[in-house]
């Protein structure tokens, strides 16, 4: 049976960037969880001037404790991780806008907190940090049904503050924190054979530093870094590509870039996320910095600040996201809750006169109900 739970309208906003509909070509639309409420608050993004419009059904109804958003690459559907339930909401995103939820929901381990999916849509991937292991579940192509693989759940040992898929879908990369606080934390590498029984394999297992939060990898899958947490610092890494052993690095394992971690001015890094043209990467600083920082990614993956940086967001921002051409920017903040929008300085947009290429203004901010956890914008 399906649900109804939104319809969307679409609605072509002004801006304060002066940029309005005058270029538009397509409009793409940003959900959030609230796992507090039990809602996914849905926005029509302005693709030329990062403007949302909050949608005229918005809230949706989500499960308890909805914690994590993923939408399909085709746009046709949106995957949710209910913490508080313990399974996996699945909506189809109509063309026409609306979201219907599939019922029933797909049962997942213990407190299921992350997602993550491979470039064709294929395999869903489930951090259970309840029961410290991953679920895997084959995609079907008719309705994005869910079927769990045989083998499913892995153990990992760790309770998943963060989980990424390498963009070859061949390796899946879950950092941990340590049991004992204050110690550096731990990023697990998982070979990926969904053939397989069971489809993931432990390869080697890294330290970053403490509490890795935050894990990106670059779009060419040759660089990882986390941000962590508890140290206020930034590790970087090389990533095995080449598909055999480098001396003691097996493919897929991680080799720390010169310098590495960065150690950040700002308190509290928590999130971060590589712009899809590998150049930059953006870091959310939670505590007492309340900023996102921004860095230039070197050909060897290095880090350096940019000059511009940092930028000024509410109090504790706490998830940052991206649309899907990297032009706008969206941070979830913590103490007062909202969504800010920031515009991405490019070759293609002025945002008012920002200094330099990669640098952040902001568009604007939006209120919410409760603390967002996750956002993610459709294609």
């Amino acid at each position: 049976m399906l649900k109804k739970a939104a319809a969307v309208l679409l609605i072509c906003a002004g801006t304060a960037l002066s940029l309005g509909c005058l270029i538009a070509t397509s409009s793409h639309v940003l959900y959030a969880s609230l796992p507090q409420s039990a809602q996914i608050v849905a926005y029509r993004e302005d693709p030329n001037s990062g403007i949302l419009t909050q949608l005229a059904i918005s809230p949706i109804t989500a499960g308890t404790g909805v914690q994590f958003l993923l939408v399909h690459p085709s746009g046709k559907y949106l995957y949710a991780a209910n913490a508080g339930e313990n399974d996996i909401s699945l909506f189809d995103i109509v063309p026409s806008g609306p979201l219907q939820e599939q019922t029933p929901r797909t049962v997942a381990g213990t407190s299921p907190t992350l997602l993550s999916m491979d470039s064709g849509g294929k395999f869903l991937y489930v951090a259970n940090s309840g029961s410290q292991n991953i679920s895997v579940f084959s995609i079907s192509s008719t309705n994005g049904s869910l079927t769990q693989l045989p083998g499913s759940p892995f153990q990992v040992g760790i309770s998943p503050l963060n989980m990424k898929l390498a963009p070859s879908g061949n390796f899946l990369y879950v950092t941990g924190a340590s049991p004992q606080a204050g110690t550096p934390g731990y990023i697990e590498v998982l070979s990926v054979n969904t053939s397989a029984t069971p489809p993931l394999a432990f390869v080697a297992i890294t330290q970053p530093g403490a509490s890795p939060y935050g894990l990106a990898i670059s779009p060419n899958g040759s660089y990882l870094y986390t941000a962590n947490f508890g140290d206020n610092t930034i590790s970087e890494f090389t990533i095995n590509t080449t598909g055999s052993a480098q001396g003691t690095v097996p493919p897929g394992g991680l080799t720390p870039i010169a310098g590495s971690p960065v150690g950040e001015t700002y308190s509290g890094p928590i999130s971060l996320i590589v712009h899809p043209t590998g150049k930059y990467l953006y870091v959310a600083n939670q505590q007492s910095s309340g900023n996102v920082a921004g860095y230039a990614i070197a050909s060897d993956g290095s880090l350096s600040l940019l000059t511009s940086s940092p930028y000024p967001t509410s109090a504790q921002p706490n998830f940052i996201a991206s649309d899907t051409a990297g032009d706008f920017l969206f941070v979830g903040n913590l103490s007062k809750p909202a969504i800010e929008s920031f515009c991405l300085a490019s070759q293609s947009l002025s945002c008012n006169q920002a200094p330099g290429l990669g640098s952040l203004t902001e568009v604007t901010k939006y209120p919410l109900i409760g603390t967002p956890t996750s956002i993610v914008v459709s294609p």
